[in-house]
């Protein structure tokens, strides 16, 4: 019999393998393990924020570089994003990216590494604000003298807002309207910026009171506690606001970027007050002083005024000086009317006279019989013009018919040859329409007879022929070693006939199983 089996693979170690994915995941899990929660200092490098919200960047030393990453919710909460070549210390854990076999950092919080560090964030970032003209005098908007209502951005509960509404009962009372928020802490900024947006979207008559000037206060506090107010988003908020801003935070000495976007800064929040209304036992000092001083101006015009009437009356002339000359004029101007009146009839009734004896009946009979014989003559040149006028119309007429004859007679002829050169081309297109389908059909059975013979030609029976044989195992075609061990019965089709192969019992010691024997 022929042998059919072959021997098995040679045994490999005891080395355990792993996929890609199972040794991604361990060397994850070690790392992870091993650095669960880590302090790193060093330098922001390359910062990218995509539009998902995610912070991606590098911290680096003079050796080596980690990949960082935050998450959308742990930028919310930062209280300072990193920026490019700041020294820093990130807190978070290490762990693995797996897609592109690298170790990165997740950070949970970020905080500058020492006040020098947080000193130059400052500078540059004033720099660049002011570069783009957030900082321009020009742009600053005057403070209203006396405004009708006043907003406050600051916290609810602390002295500032306390000492704010003191100092306004004592020099103006006014409307105030106060924002809460917190003036320290991740929250800060983002709070500031909309409570300043927010008074800026208040529409005018509205049921809320739009506010005339905003004051931005807080008190006194480290670096770190006022770096809120220097956040970008703060500095944008302060300088687009078309409400006039005071901005009142920390001291004297303290100074924020939102100092210089402000359209005025105070040294301290009760100063903001001071600078936002005057005084009003002053102002009604001020008043009562002004109306005194014109009630003292008008009575003085009055008086001068008088005075100088009374010179100038003095100086006209008595009335009946004034109106001698003219009553003089008047007279005679009555005298002489009656006269004129006179002589002005007379003169009329004679030329009514002179008139009247020209208008005689013979006259007007006379003047009606010449009109009458002119137009009588005027009648019969406008008879003799319109028949001239007709005859040369026809004249004309008659030339451009004899001219139009011949041109017509060529329209028909080309009209003619046109129609039976068409009927030609379509007895042409009909005999082509007619033979059409027969040769269609002839070129389609010459196609059909080829694929045919093709298909004989490929057919397996052509294979046999050559010398090739078709193994069949339990009614199926076995093209393998092993499905032809599986088979109970082979069948074995040669080019001119089947050959049926049976499988012998295996022996009692189990022969054949695993190892190299033979089959049938």
């Amino acid at each position: 019999m022929m042998d059919m089996f072959e021997d098995g693979p040679a045994p490999q170690g005891n080395q355990p393998e792993y996929t890609v994915s199972e040794l991604s995941g361990a060397v994850k899990r070690v790392i992870e393990g091993e650095f669960g929660l880590v302090r790193v200092r060093g330098e922001v490098g390359r910062v990218s924020r995509p539009a998902s919200g995610h912070l991606y960047f590098d911290l680096k030393d003079d050796r080596a570089v980690i990949a960082a990453i935050s998450w959308k919710g742990q930028v919310a909460r930062m209280q300072v994003r990193p920026e490019e070549g700041m020294e820093v210390v990130a807190t978070g854990r290490m762990t693995t990216f797996p897609g592109q076999s690298k170790y990165q950092l997740i950070v949970d919080d970020l905080a500058p590494a020492g006040a020098g560090a947080l000193m130059a964030m400052l500078e540059r970032r004033k720099a660049a604000l002011g570069a783009e003209g957030l900082f321009d005098p020009a742009r600053k908007k005057p403070i209203p003298y006396l405004p009708r209502v006043i907003g406050v951005v600051t916290s609810p509960s602390g002295a500032v807002i306390r000492d704010i509404l003191h100092r306004l009962r004592d020099r103006f009372p006014r409307h105030v309207l106060v924002w809460p928020v917190a003036v320290q802490g991740q929250d800060c900024a983002a709070q500031v910026a909309a409570a300043i947006r927010g008074f800026n979207a208040l529409p005018e008559g509205g049921p809320i009171p739009r506010p005339d000037v905003l004051i931005v206060a807080r008190g006194g506090g480290s670096l770190e506690d006022l770096w809120g107010f220097n956040e970008e988003v703060v500095v944008r908020a302060a300088a687009a606001s078309r409400i006039p801003l005071i901005s009142a935070v920390g001291h004297e000495t303290d100074t924020t970027l939102i100092d210089h976007a402000a359209d005025l800064r105070a040294p301290t929040p009760t100063a903001a007050a001071e600078l936002a209304v005057p005084v009003r036992l002053e102002l009604l000092a001020t008043l009562d002083a002004l109306a005194a001083r014109l009630t003292r101006g008008v009575g003085q015009g009055v008086m001068l005024r008088r005075q100088r009437l009374r010179d100038l009356a003095r100086a006209l002339p008595r009335l009946e000086a004034l109106l001698q000359t003219p009553r003089q004029r008047l007279d005679g101007c009555a005298m002489r009317l009656s006269a004129g009146l006179g002589l002005a009839v007379a003169q009329k009734h004679r030329a009514f006279d002179r008139l009247a004896g020209r208008m005689q009946p013979a006259t007007l009979r006379a003047g009606l019989a010449r009109q009458r014989d002119l137009l009588a003559a005027r009648d019969e040149r406008l008879g003799r013009a319109v028949l001239r006028r007709f005859e040369q119309r026809q004249d004309r007429l008659a030339h451009l018919a004899a001219r139009l004859a011949p041109a017509l007679g060529r329209m028909l002829g080309d009209a003619e040859r046109k129609l039976g050169e068409g009927r030609l081309a379509l007895v042409r297109l009909s005999g082509r329409l007619d033979s059409a389908p027969a040769q269609r059909l002839a070129r389609l059975a010459d196609r059909l007879e080829a694929l045919d013979r093709t298909r004989v030609t490929l057919g397996y029976a052509e294979t046999l022929k050559r010398g090739y044989a078709v193994v069949r195992g339990d009614g199926a075609v076995v093209t393998t070693r092993a499905g032809a061990e599986r088979a109970s019965a082979l069948e074995i089709e040669f080019r001119d006939g089947r050959l049926a192969l049976t499988r012998p019992a295996r022996k009692a010691r189990g022969e054949g199983e695993g190892g190299q024997g033979s089959l049938f």
